[in-house]
């Protein structure tokens, strides 16, 4: 077990979601952002570092029939099937460091809020745009700390980016269509910083 997998894997099994500060009781911005690809609801979604969001719950409930989840953590997983109970058989499931994942189909959506700013150095962050840029067709949604968020977060050091930093990561093969800076307020009612990022593929 890597020591990154270790580390999720004892945190998803010590703290309880209002003990984390990324818990956000509706992802409205997630979900807004979503609606405004206009993709179908059978359209394929991919949720990456998903963990026990409760992004797959709104989906679900919205009536998408294409949904997958992807995290590290074998134990966040745990917690969200067990919250959906029976729904959890429709959605997909992955257990995955994102740095070795290799996708066997593409998305109409990829998203991802606060997994891809974990990456810190620069050939996984390479890694990652070359992976999206394969099979992120055409939506790509990625939720970043701004340059105004956090330096760390669950102790662990993040990249934080601006608008043209994140065009830097993902310009070559998305255009970026919507930027914006928005504050998250944890459950520990703190502040954290996040920019979200809305990129079209240029083949789509």
């Amino acid at each position: 077990m890597t020591d990154t997998k270790q580390h999720w894997e004892k945190v998803f099994s010590t703290k309880l979601p209002e003990e984390v500060s990324w818990t956000e009781a509706v992802p409205l911005t997630s979900l807004s952002l979503i609606h405004n690809t206009g993709v179908s609801k059978m359209a394929p979604i991919i949720d990456i570092g998903g963990g026990d969001s409760k992004l797959v719950d709104n989906l679900l409930a919205e009536g998408y029939t294409d949904v997958t989840v992807l995290d590290i953590s074998g134990e966040a997983l745990k917690r969200a099937k067990a919250r959906l109970g029976n729904a959890a058989a429709k959605v997909q499931w992955i257990e995955s460091d994102i740095k070795s994942f290799i996708p066997s189909r593409a998305y109409a959506v990829w998203h991802d809020r606060a997994a891809f700013h974990f990456l810190t150095e620069e050939s996984d962050i390479k890694r990652y745009a070359e992976t999206v840029s394969e099979f992120a067709s055409p939506h790509l949604i990625i939720a970043t700390f701004s340059e105004s968020g956090p330096e760390k977060c669950s102790a662990l050091p993040v990249s934080r980016y601006n608008e043209q930093g994140m065009f830097n990561v993902f310009g070559k093969h998305f255009n970026l269509i919507n930027s914006f800076a928005e504050n998250h307020i944890t459950p520990f009612n703190t502040i954290q910083n996040f920019r979200f990022n809305l990129f079209a593929h240029k083949l789509a």
